[in-house]
């Protein structure tokens, strides 16, 4: 028997005074009252704890709203692109009526969770123990790299992308064959054209972008010297150095998985197209500084 009950009864089956009560259990007589008017007006049931949570509150975000974000994340996910709060934020915004309030990144980020479609990893390292570093301007640091790819027939193919480090807009993705030489300068040429030559390139340790350790130069290295800019190169074995161009690779590829096998590389080479003009869009609403770069796809500025 609960404390409510007991003290209900003791009252109104054994007549005792409520202010005796009230002093041998340690309560107050006017919450003893409340529980012998509640047992009178409904019984024991209306003796149950209630829940104090508000009837209504006017800072709830509305069911029809939690319903539109839970299957536009379905619908990113089944797409192959990021469904993440920041993500589910940028389309809502693009969808919403002029004049209607946004949703903040926070708001829906706690939305996936009490919908159970957020999944906690707690083997992760907290974000507090990771060094980051980004470049304080737009052109200061480009990043770049290849990853491997594979056509319908079985074929491997090479996919060079090419990212700015602060603002992160898309600045290039070129598919070959196999990547050589002249291909890395050709597509850096491209990017630099569009958006203007950056300071730094940082790259791994690729043959196609450096043979410093070899003792040499290749023809990336010679022209970024031609041109006065710095190039850097990550410590082997250490990709976190270029982590913005690898966790580019994962959304790039995840996109890639959820599209129709490309059975040439110029099918390849029209994913990757509307794929940089989607996430070009995409980061004009992230309110980074754009400094001037132009998605190459649309002419939307990151940040615009």
């Amino acid at each position: 028997m609960d404390k409510g009950r007991f003290l209900v009864e003791a009252h109104v089956l054994g007549g005792r005074p409520v202010s005796e009560l009230a002093a041998a259990h340690g309560v107050h007589r006017s919450w003893i009252y409340k529980l012998i008017a509640r047992y009178r007006d409904g019984g024991y049931e209306a003796l149950a704890p209630r829940s104090r949570r508000p009837r209504s509150c006017k800072h709830q975000t509305p069911p029809e709203i939690v319903e539109g974000i839970v299957k536009l994340r379905e619908r990113l996910v089944r797409e192959g692109h990021d469904a993440g709060a920041s993500t589910i934020a940028y389309h809502l915004a693009q969808e919403m009526d002029e004049g209607t309030p946004a949703l903040s990144v926070s708001t829906i980020w706690r939305i996936l969770r009490r919908e159970g479609l957020v999944t906690p990893q707690p083997q992760k390292r907290p974000h507090s123990s990771l060094i980051r570093f980004e470049a304080e301007l737009p052109n200061e640091m480009w990043q770049t790299d290849i990853t491997h790819w594979q056509l319908a027939g079985g074929e491997h193919v090479e996919i060079m992308n090419m990212i700015d480090d602060h603002s992160r807009l898309f600045l290039a993705s070129q598919a070959f064959p196999t990547t050589k030489a002249q291909d890395v300068v050709d597509v850096f040429h491209k990017a630099a054209e569009l958006h203007g030559l950056p300071a730094c390139l940082l790259s791994d340790n690729g043959a196609v972008f450096t043979a410093t350790p070899r003792k040499g130069k290749v023809l990336l290295q010679t022209e970024l010297e031609r041109l006065g800019i710095t190039n850097k190169n990550s410590r082997p074995y250490h990709p976190q150095t270029c982590g913005k161009i690898e966790r580019l690779h994962q959304t790039l590829k995840r996109y890639l998985t959820r599209q129709p096998a490309a059975k040439t590389l110029t099918v390849l080479q029209a994913q990757l197209n509307t794929f940089v003009h989607y996430y070009g869009c995409r980061k004009s609403s992230s309110g980074l500084d754009s400094g001037g770069l132009l998605c190459e796809s649309c002419g939307v500025g990151a940040g615009d």
